[in-house]
């Protein structure tokens, strides 16, 4: 096996490689540690060895003529040379490019990016995975003339390969994911079941329709931790409303109409169809609803306001996004549904204006649960969705139906009184102020790579990427072929990591501003604005 090894080293592999692993040394969206670029560059590097390992192949399999001899090796030690010289120089220069990022989104410098640990921890990682896939290669290759002894050549390695592949694709199934996904989901779900210290069940709570135990973690902070009336009228001057919270909890029902139903009659026994506003809040994977976003829009409409949400998962969103995307479609839409029939029957002068909220994959399954047939029937008032994830279906064709010369980060679309997008620099400058009778709000950040990740990557070079990037996009990110797909890509799991306005993560001044715009509140004036966003200068909770 070793020998087979040797033989089948490639230096036009090792000349990819090395190319590809300095690429993904340069800035992407996010500031990454040291471990996380490693196993990246690491990872990166295998791919681009695989790459021209590929390519040499094809090379000769098309029987191209090929330099050979002292020329060839002479050719090989340069262009190895210079692409070694490359990789160390970039190593070098790790810190100019992480700071550049740092540095548009507030965050202390870093003396160093600590190159050695990232080369170890990179090396590593670019073994084991050409270990392993040259372990496949030979057995492959074993199997291919084991099958040729009775088989064509062709036929052979036609079987060999699926053979092989075959057993591959089951092992990761049933061994690694399988196992991986059933240790995640046991940790996550015991998670989920934490009350946090504080979360007491409210007074008056044993009469509402839904059990308290069955409420998950986030789903308990959500109903505590909002501000109540008296905290309202502290802060406007003005007499206020108790707000109605209800969320049915992932093990309130088994079924995601049955929490619906169950919601739905909670928040009518709650008089939640008699307050001025009604917003369908639909979570993150975790359940969780941010409060930087729940907790001031009591305060815009002087707590006359309900909010109702169902819990679908306790996933993180980047999980629940690999792993089962439809469960927060499927959940939004039955919630909907069920608060939309129960709304539309009542008369249009005395009903609630009805919203709709998500945030991450909150927002995914939000935009898509209502339908075309009941915005144009009885058009509800309008929604605000946050940091729409990749796999949003409305979003991009939104975006992409941009009016031209707009950027993808902040597209404007048509003339702006049906959709608008918001960065933490709030709208675009001299945007039309006059709105139409619905009103969409996209809130978005152009260093979100839960938004602007996309399988293009790989390929082609995204518009955002471009001359006229976002502000919090660093000057120094440039698209590289295939290894932009991977540096956003390990983006995401870090997205919630950076400080709030930037990434994955809102600021509730952004979320006022939007709320605002939106829901256009009565009798709320500039001062009122400026009270509430000094309130919640300092309010940063994490999501779990």
């Amino acid at each position: 096996m070793l020998m087979f090894f040797l033989r089948s080293f490639s230096v036009v592999g090792l000349v990819i490689g090395l190319a590809f692993f300095s690429a993904s040394l340069t800035p992407s969206l996010l500031p990454r540690i040291p471990l996380v670029q490693g196993v990246l560059s690491g990872l990166v590097f295998a791919v681009g060895y695989g790459v021209g390992k590929l390519a040499h192949w094809l090379w000769l399999f098309l029987e191209i003529r090929e330099v050979q001899g002292k020329v060839a090796r002479i050719i090989g030690i340069i262009l190895v040379l210079l692409t070694t010289g490359t990789a160390i120089a970039t190593l070098a220069r790790m810190s100019v490019w992480q700071n550049s990022i740092r540095d548009l989104m507030g965050m202390a410098e870093i003396e160093s990016a600590y190159p050695m640990s990232v080369l170890g921890f990179a090396v590593v990682t670019a073994i084991l995975i050409m270990l392993i896939t040259r372990v496949l290669i030979w057995f492959a290759n074993k199997a291919i003339t084991q099958v040729n002894r009775v088989l064509p050549h062709r036929i052979s390695v036609a079987l060999g390969v699926l053979l092989i592949a075959f057993v591959v694709a089951t092992a990761m199934n049933k061994l690694v994911i399988s196992t991986a996904l059933h240790a995640l989901d046991e940790m996550f779900a015991a998670i989920d079941e934490i009350t946090d210290e504080g979360a007491d069940e409210p007074a008056g709570f044993g009469d509402s329709l839904i059990h308290w135990d069955d409420i998950g973690r986030n789903g308990k902070r959500f109903l505590t931790d909002g501000p109540n009336k008296d905290d309202i009228a502290a802060m406007t001057g003005r007499a206020a409303k108790q707000p109605v919270r209800v969320i049915a909890g992932y093990n309130t029902a088994e079924t995601f109409e049955e929490r619906a139903e169950i919601a739905v009659a909670e928040l009518d026994r709650q008089g939640g169809f008699e307050r001025k506003v009604l917003i369908v809040a639909t979570p993150t994977g975790t359940g969780w609803l941010d409060p930087s976003a729940i907790q001031p829009v009591a305060y815009l409409h002087d707590g006359d306001l309900a909010i109702v949400s169902t819990q679908y998962s306790y996933l993180p969103s980047w999980l629940t996004l690999m792993v089962d995307p439809a469960v927060s479609r499927e959940s939004a839409k039955a919630l909907f549904d069920a608060v939309y029939a129960r709304w539309s029957t009542m008369p249009e002068n005395n009903r609630p204006q009805l919203y709709l909220f998500g945030l991450s994959l909150g927002a995914l399954g939000s935009e898509d649960s209502a339908d075309l047939i009941s915005l144009l029937s009885d058009p509800i008032n309008g929604a605000l969705w946050t940091g729409p994830p990749f796999a949003s279906t409305i979003w991009p064709k939104v975006t992409a139906a941009r009016n031209p010369g707009s950027p993808e980060w902040r597209p404007l679309f048509r003339d702006s009184s049906l959709i608008r997008f918001m960065t933490h620099d709030g709208f675009t400058p001299g945007m039309p102020t006059q709105w139409g009778p619905i009103r969409i709000v996209y809130l978005q950040h152009p260093s979100d790579p839960m938004s602007f990740f996309s399988p293009n990557l790989a390929f082609s070079t995204p518009d955002w990427l471009g001359s006229n990037r976002g502000p919090d996009v660093s000057s120094y990110f440039d698209w590289y072929p295939l290894v932009t797909f991977f540096q956003v890509g390990f983006d995401i799991p870090m997205a919630t990591t950076v400080p709030p306005g930037y990434g994955h993560t809102f600021t509730p001044a952004s979320y006022i501003d939007a709320w605002l715009a939106v829901t256009a509140p009565d009798n709320w004036t500039k001062d009122d604005t400026k009270r509430l966003k000094e309130q919640f200068a300092d309010f940063n909770p994490s999501p779990i």
